[in-house]
């Protein structure tokens, strides 16, 4: 029968066997209850696959907890807030409502759209991979849930923290992933030692199930410490359903095992360059190609020091089997550790069993922040009687497309194949757009290889990191210059793991010559869209070049600065054409016309006109924005940073560089250029007619030019507008950033749209709602998404710049600057200003977001009301504010949130959250930069809010709790929060160890787990904010039922103390040990749940099946929470098969400051007719060793291994002889107690990598215990390095004892 745990109550012990009763306790108990198994949908989304819900009246009290529970499984804008039968006509309120074994749909509206269950319901499994059901399996194949489908598990490797060459491989099953935790546990199994947290190969944290699902292939296990950063490189483990180029077969310390029975020895030397900073911290490899095959990546590490630094050489002698004559090489680096960056100045390789003898002289960077950002680069070799293989730079074209979310934000690599081999999987990154992969767009990148010769595949794919990572891939174009020739590659499918097949990697065969080369359609995109705009740059007209990054227009100041931040009223942002020739164009300054537009050596600048540099080269997209280039140096482009500053391609992030400009023709802008917009409802076509001359149209002739026509129903005069933009594009929770979105405002007085000139088919780019301002005049053409703003000051004004957001139930629209032509009369003391803004698509406003950049000499702004009204429906809402938004103020801040008032109450209320920031404890945690703070919930996001009011004197100290508020109107549960820092230089960087946030009128707690640098660097790239999602507890009822709750065997009563203070906040966890194995860690949960308070005792079913006749337990917590310390009185174990019961007496505090010191207790197991194994005390001395650097500040972990099972990891907390531990040349001596281990085998020992110069050199480990009947004194000896930069990089040894083989004799060993 099924049990489910209840609420704790007060129950009276019955009395013992001996007549005595015991005192009271609050027990756990369980009762069996009904449960209905139930599976929900996401309205509108057959995609979506479902969710399988145990509903019972203990696991859901309420029908609002059921819907708590879903929001985070269903994933909706606003959480589930309706659940209906599956045609949507009857709405469930009551969780009585609810039948067993039946499905529902989920939504956040009343709205409910349908969904054919079917389909849904044949979604595979995210863990497994779809294959064609001609591909024949080993053993029995899984039943597959849509017919011609057959399945395998996924695989995932997972390395283990800070120690990348120890790893395993899982296969996602349904056994494993249960539940997180139960594939924690797992993982603890696999990787034999306890694993609690998650992290991917750049850091990132893992928080639940899903996201390992979704994961990229990899994921770094750990325990409780921070992350170690690490060469985790995903492409050298896994096997070929990934990118090629780095196998799976990967040959450490330069010594290849041969591949084949005939071995091929040769000697590698490796010179780096003398330049500064031309050694690496990353770790190289190395190909080898012959005419037979490929080697394998060959790692070239180092055994005693570092590698690869400036001006030295490094020599590995290497087995590479037989491949044939070698014709080239590749080499590279993994883009790992704190200086990655490589500059190669020769190789020298030679064939030890031949003689044969090479010089590659390099001479190349190979860093993503140097040259070409490449960090692989192949050379062809000379053989006598063959022609040398010329080095060729391949252009790719990758053209995403054109459906709804097709773009990608995810790191794309691609393979490409010759009939002369491969160029291995390189990372796309550098394209000459600003934002790579985006839809509709084609994006061109550079590949450097030796020649392939014909080229007949390509392998490509994506990482799957990031938010929507999916990816709509329609062709592949390469050009090879060598041989003038094209080959396109043909796909048009998803790559994602939610669409298609699921897969996000795919092997493309190149098509003949007679299929339309997507090339070509490039170009002729290009020519189509050059034709349409080429008019822009006749001589003699006047133009504007705004930057959609920086949001201004480009402007040459007369100090010849140029810069990307000018207004559209700004004189110096006007430029003159005063020469063309195709489209190469000087660009005069129309105020000062003695300076003129210029590229001087990739500097941006102004020049006198006339000059080669003042010449440039205009190159449009297919989007119609224009890159302006150097027409004397190809390459040498136009470049601003977000910042509005000049910058080149070396300045910074590539995503922060913008060199994309929309061209506007400035003109009179009077009545001559008004047209009005005639129907054709005979075929749903247009025409503009001219206000200024009625029956006069816009006609356009054969050869594409317009001229005045009079209307004849010719369809010379008819245009058919295209849809531009459609959907969301601006869903909930993307405000934090300026980036994410901007609004536009329309003034109320009769202007035009931003920049004031007419001008046909341009349109202003940007991610968010694009407006057309209307004129007073124009009212019968009013939008729907047309509104008023209405702003009304107090007696303080300012001349910062305003800025709005307005959240609606079904989108955002924001930032919307409030701003007119004349700033400087705006928002003055008790003055209204009115302001026209479009928002579109978001549902019903239930708040906004006003604030001001504090730009201004006024740095308070007294704000009385906003006030909104709908210009059609004539709808009104009004925001009462009287706050003074102000910098200085202690408890002051220049943004705030209004919301929307309804019957004389607002729809949701005010919240001012409680933030606390913990810096971590590592040196130069601190910080001086800004930091930044985003919240998000189910009712969207607190906008990016500047952290400034501290409760310290000093924010962001090393060790400190920084205390801040953020005011918001209610988010509802709080789902994630994004945290920003902008460091100047990497002194300033920070380390923020988690983020705890608190409302002040529920016990709500959430924290957000960093323990990460900021900025940090990710892929070459370094990134200045980062998410941190809610942390997934360990225990989401109590008490914590194990594994299923219809397989559990034993009972488990822990009883806690009734001292004061007893109970715990820490995790608690529980090893069983059996004649034939042990099980554990069993996480029992978490005293920050209601367990484990002081006089209590609390109830669990475990699983212990096979594991043998138990002979000791091991219970402990993990010291976490606000009081750890725990004191435990007893354990009892119940099997509930035999009925057999063992009461386990500990009376013994837990705690790192009480008694000895550890957080571990084990206890033997007494029987009536067998003796209990004693408890012994094991003396532990450590002996570090003497070389310069050995000591150590890290946490030190030790694991005694014997004959009857090990000590688990206890913590060496407390030395006896030093007060400070694990110094240089010292011996620190410990003890630890655990049921006897019998004959000692062998140690392991760890740290955890804390702490500055963390490395430590172990000399070595003796173990002394005494029993009864018998004494030993263990030696294990080291002489070794634990530390990721040393030896093997390895922080985690297994000691033998000396002189043993794994039977674990000891000097000094005496038995009875």
């Amino acid at each position: 029968m099924s049990e489910t745990p209840s609420t704790s109550f007060s129950v009276i012990h019955p009395s013992s066997s001996e007549g005595q009763v015991r005192s009271p306790r609050h027990l756990s108990i369980t009762h069996p209850v009904v449960a209905k198994r139930i599976s929900f949908y996401k309205s509108g989304d057959p995609q979506f696959g479902g969710v399988r819900v145990v509903v019972n009246p203990r696991s859901f009290k309420s029908f609002d907890a059921l819907l708590d529970n879903l929001s985070g499984k269903v994933p909706l804008p606003f959480g589930v807030r309706n659940i209906s039968t599956p045609r949507g006509r009857h709405s469930i309120t009551r969780l009585e409502e609810l039948e067993d074994g039946e499905s529902y749909l989920c939504s956040h509206g009343r709205k409910v759209q349908p969904v054919d269950l079917d389909k849904a319901r044949q979604r595979p499994r995210p863990w497994l991979s779809s294959r064609a059901s001609s591909v024949q399996t080993q053993g029995r194949p899984v039943a597959a849930a849509a017919p011609g489908l057959l399945r395998a598990p996924r695989r995932l490797v997972v390395f283990r923290n800070g120690d990348p060459k120890t790893r395993c491989a899982v296969v996602l099953n349904r056994r494993v992933t249960q539940s997180f935790e139960a594939f924690l546990q797992h993982l603890t199994l696999v990787m034999q030692y306890p694993v609690a947290k998650l992290y991917a190969t750049d850091g990132r944290k893992v928080p639940s199930l899903q996201a390992v699902i979704l994961s990229s292939g990899a994921v770094v296990a750990a325990g409780r410490e921070p992350f170690k950063p690490g060469n985790y490189d995903i492409q050298k483990y896994l096997l070929p359903a990934r990118l090629p180029g780095i196998s799976h077969r990967v040959h450490r310390k330069g010594n290849a095992k041969s591949e084949s029975r005939k071995s091929g020895n040769w000697k590698v030397s490796i010179i780096t360059s003398d330049l500064p900073n031309a050694g690496t911290s990353s770790q190289i490899y190395i190909v080898l190609y012959g005419q037979h095959r490929s080697s394998a990546p060959i790692y070239l590490y180092g055994t005693d020091g570092a590698r690869f630094q400036d001006g030295h050489e490094d020599i590995f002698t290497i087995k590479v089997g037989d491949i044939g004559t070698v014709f080239k090489i590749r080499i590279g680096h993994t883009n790992s550790g704190c200086f990655p960056s490589w500059h190669c100045k020769k190789i020298q390789l030679q064939n030890m069993n031949s003689g044969e003898q090479f010089y590659i002289p390099v001479q190349r960077w190979l860093a993503r922040d140097q040259e070409d950002g490449e960090i692989c680069r192949e050379f062809p070799l000379l053989n006598k009687g063959q022609p040398i293989l010329p080095v060729t730079r391949y252009e790719v074209f990758v053209a995403t497309g054109e459906l709804w979310n097709a773009g990608t934000v995810a790191n794309v690599y691609i393979s490409i194949y010759g009939e002369k081999g491969d160029t291995g999987s390189r990372q796309l990154f550098r394209s000459k757009n600003s934002f790579n992969f985006l839809r509709g767009q084609t994006d061109a990148f550079f590949l450097e290889a030796v020649h392939l010769g014909d080229l007949y595949k390509i392998v490509i794919g994506h990482d799957g990191l990031g938010p929507g990572n999916g990816w709509f891939l329609d062709d592949v174009v390469v050009k090879d210059p060598t041989k003038n020739h094209e080959y396109a590659f043909f796909c048009h499918r998803w790559l994602d793991q939610g669409e298609d097949d699921g897969k996000i990697v795919r092997e493309l065969y190149a098509r003949t010559n007679s299929i339309f080369s997507a090339r070509k359609k490039l170009e002729l995109q290009r020519k189509e869209t050059w034709a349409a705009e080429s008019w822009k740059f006749m001589k003699g007209n006047t133009l504007r070049f705004y930057n959609r990054l920086t949001g201004g227009f480009v402007r040459l100041h007369p100090d010849g600065t140029v810069d990307a931040l000018g207004e559209k009223t700004d004189k110096y942002g006007l430029f003159d054409v005063i020469f063309n020739k195709g489209n190469i164009c000087i660009f005069q300054s129309h105020e000062m016309r003695h300076l003129s537009l210029a590229l001087d050596n990739g500097f941006v600048t102004g020049m006198p006109s006339g000059g080669a540099s003042t010449e440039l080269q205009v190159l449009y997209q297919p989007s119609r924005r224009a890159l302006l280039q150097s027409a004397v140096i190809p390459g040498q482009m136009v470049i601003f940073d977000r910042h509005g500053k000049v910058a080149d391609e070396s300045s910074g992030g590539y995503a922060n560089l913008s060199k994309e400009f929309v061209i506007f023709v400035k003109g009179t802008g009077d009545i001559d250029c008004h047209f009005k917009i005639k129907n054709n409802l005979e075929n749903a076509s247009i025409s503009l007619e001219s206000t200024r001359s009625p029956g006069l149209f816009v006609g356009l002739q054969p050869d594409g030019l317009a001229k005045p026509v009079i209307y004849t129903k010719d369809e010379n005069v008819c245009f058919y507008p295209q849809v531009i933009q459609f959907g969301r594009k601006n869903p909930m929770g993307m405000s934090a950033t300026t980036s994410q979105g901007e609004g536009k405002i329309h003034e109320s007085q009769n202007q035009n749209v931003m920049p004031s000139e007419p001008e046909a088919g341009d349109l202003l780019p940007s991610s968010t709602a694009k407006e057309i301002r209307l004129s007073q005049s124009s009212e019968t053409l009013l939008s729907e998404d047309e509104w008023k703003v209405i702003v009304l000051t107090g007696n303080t004004g300012t001349q910062a710049n305003v800025t709005l957001w307005v959240y609606g139930d079904e989108g955002v629209t924001g930032p919307i600057s409030l701003n007119k032509d004349n700033p400087e009369q705006l928002f003055l003391p008790r003055q209204e200003d009115e302001f026209q803004v479009e928002i579109r698509r978001i549902g019903e406003i239930y708040k906004i977001r006003i604030g001001h950049d504090g730009t201004s000499g006024q740095p308070e702004w007294n704000l009385q009301r906003v006030t909104m009204q709908h210009m059609r429906s004539k709808k009104k809402l009004d925001f009462v504010a009287n706050v003074c938004l102000s910098g200085i103020r202690a408890d002051g801040d220049i943004v705030c949130e209004l919301p929307v008032i309804k019957d004389g109450q607002p729809i949701f209320p005010l919240v001012r959250y409680h933030v606390d920031v913990y810096t971590g404890l590592l040196k130069q945690d601190k910080t001086e930069s800004e930091v930044s703070l985003c919240l998000y919930g189910e009712r969207g996001d607190s906008g990016l809010r500047l952290l400034r009011k501290s409760n310290m004197p000093m924010r962001f100290q090393r060790g400190q709790i920084d205390k801040f508020q953020v005011e918001a109107v209610s988010l509802g549960k709080l789902q994630k929060v994004l945290l920003h820092c902008e460091a100047s230089d990497k002194s300033q960087y920070w380390y923020c160890d988690k983020v705890i946030v608190r409302e002040p009128s529920t016990p709500s707690e959430f924290v957000f787990i960093c323990e990460r640098w900021l900025p940090f660097m990710s892929q070459g790239i370094i990134h200045s904010e980062i998410e941190l999602y809610l942390q997934e507890m360990q225990i989401n009822h109590q008490p914590k039922i194990q594994e299923e709750a219809n397989d559990g065997d034993w009972k488990v009563t822990v009883v806690t103390g009734e001292l004061e203070n007893a109970g715990t906040t820490a995790t608690v966890s529980l090893y069983v040990y059996g004649e034939t194995r042990c099980s554990g860690p069993i996480i029992l949960g978490s005293g920050k749940h209601q367990l484990f308070s002081s006089n209590s005792a609390d109830m669990f079913k475990i699983k212990l099946k096979d594991i043998g006749e138990i002979y000791k337990i091991r219970i402990g917590h993990d010291n976490s929470g606000k009081d750890p310390r725990w004191y435990l009185e007893e354990v009892r174990l119940e099997n509930l098969v035999t009925n057999e019961l063992f009461c386990l007496t500990v009376d013994s505090w837990i705690a790192e400051n009480e008694n000895d010191g550890d957080t571990w207790k084990e206890v033997p197991i007494v029987r009536t007719n067998k003796a209990p194994l004693p408890v012994v005390v094991y003396e532990i001395r450590i002996y570090t060793g003497t070389k310069s650097g050995a000591e150590t500040e890290s946490n030190v972990f030790i694991n005694l291994i014997g004959t009857r099972g090990d000590s688990g990891n206890r913590k060496l907390h407390q030395s006896k002889s030093n007060k400070t531990r694990f110094q240089r040349g010292q011996i620190d001596i410990f003890s630890i107690k655990a049921v006897s281990l019998g004959q000692l085998r062998k140690v392991l020992i760890t740290h955890d990598g804390t702490g500055p110069g963390n490395g430590w050199f172990l000399k070595s480990v003796v173990v002394k215990s005494e029993e009864e009947d018998s004494s030993q004194e263990v030696l294990f000896p080291c002489n070794r390095w634990l530390d990721e930069y040393q030896d093997d990089g390895k922080t985690q040894l297994e000691l033998l004892a000396e002189n043993s083989h794994g039977e674990g004799r000891g000097t000094g060993q005496t038995t009875s």
